[in-house]
């Protein structure tokens, strides 16, 4: 008897969120064409590896604009160069939300951080600080000497792994070790990779890097729940669980940084010191959970940007033909 009302429990349930996701697309006037779709999946089905291609294929047959559900989310697939350039200019404001996700909630601080914000006052707030006191052109510069520093050390430890010949090396970590260096050094002047890693805490520097390698495996992590509603109901990996507890962790780990920056009282050149110093004068714009957003913030961005970075760096002839050469492999 107890299989027979868990059926129907299933059956009643899978019926009401198809009737929900029938009436939603049909109040969504104007959509874009797309392929039919299924009760609960919608066209997740319709979706395998490499996705570039199945995206491609489905706008031969449906156009370059065509619409699917994800679960019970609305996507809308873009693939012209024309209408991506009026979603991003005619239509930003339109299109600045961000889906929530549960990994925004726990990682994102409640998607309160730049990334997951949604558009308002408090979106244009950290764009402000974002731009004016972090990332503008003065404070990129200020930091040029950390990142050359970082470039060479990377290059002289290339040079010893070679120094008896040619020698295969393994770059992915040796570069992901550089940004993140690079990053953090700028954020509170502190290195936590390599031998030649200079924290006097060991332990903190163990902890930096067990964080980091679970924001980037949970960070891309595809929860079910965020995209077939019945499933939020159950943790079936225990994903929300380990969401929960690398939340706790990290943002135990950036207040500890803050507070230790706080109470040197020493004013240093890093992103920490100079915003706790615009805190003192704006402390509603300049809280500390802003302050820990946005470094989560750079750590999403890290890589891509400080490559950018160095590369500009490279300013002699010598050190651009040394990086080419580690970046492409030539010998």
């Amino acid at each position: 008897m107890s299989t027979f009302f868990l059926y129907l429990s299933l059956i009643t349930i899978s019926f009401l969120l198809t009737l929900k996701l029938l009436f939603k697309s049909r109040a969504l006037k104007n959509l874009p064409p797309g392929p039919p779709c299924l009760p609960l999946i919608g066209n997740l089905h319709q979706l395998k590896q490499p996705f570039h291609r199945a995206f491609y294929e489905l706008s031969q047959k449906y156009g370059k604009l065509f619409s699917l559900w994800f679960g019970s989310r609305l996507v809308v697939v873009v693939s012209s160069q024309t209408a991506a350039q009026e979603c991003f200019s005619k239509n930003d404001i339109v299109l600045a939300n961000r889906p929530h996700f549960l990994t925004g909630k726990y990682i994102g601080y409640n998607d309160t951080t730049l990334a997951l914000a949604p558009y308002g006052d408090h979106w244009r707030n950290l764009r402000r600080i974002a731009t004016v006191e972090v990332l503008s052109t003065h404070r990129i510069t200020t930091f040029l000497e950390i990142r050359r520093d970082e470039i060479m050390r990377l290059v002289q430890k290339l040079a010893r792994e070679s120094s008896n010949g040619f020698n295969r090396v393994e770059l992915r970590s040796k570069f992901s070790e550089m940004t993140f260096n690079t990053m953090m050094r700028m954020i509170s002047g502190k290195r936590y990779y390599g031998e030649d890693c200079d924290v006097t805490d060991v332990e903190e520097a163990r902890q930096f890097r067990a964080i980091i390698k679970e924001l980037v495996a949970l960070g891309g992590a595809n929860n079910p729940g965020d995209f077939i509603s019945v499933l939020r109901w159950f943790d079936f990996d225990g994903l929300e669980n380990k969401l929960k507890r690398l939340s706790k962790r990290t943002d135990s780990f950036l207040q500890g940084l803050i507070d230790e920056h706080r109470s040197r009282k020493i004013n240093t050149n890093t992103m920490i010191d100079h915003l706790l110093t615009q805190q003192q004068s704006h402390p509603e714009y300049y809280t500390d959970q802003i302050i820990k957003g946005l470094i989560l913030v750079c750590f999403s961005i890290s890589s891509s940007l400080i490559l950018q970075l160095i590369l500009q760096d490279a300013t002699s002839f010598r050190m651009r033909i040394s990086l080419y050469t580690i970046i492409l492999g030539v010998h």
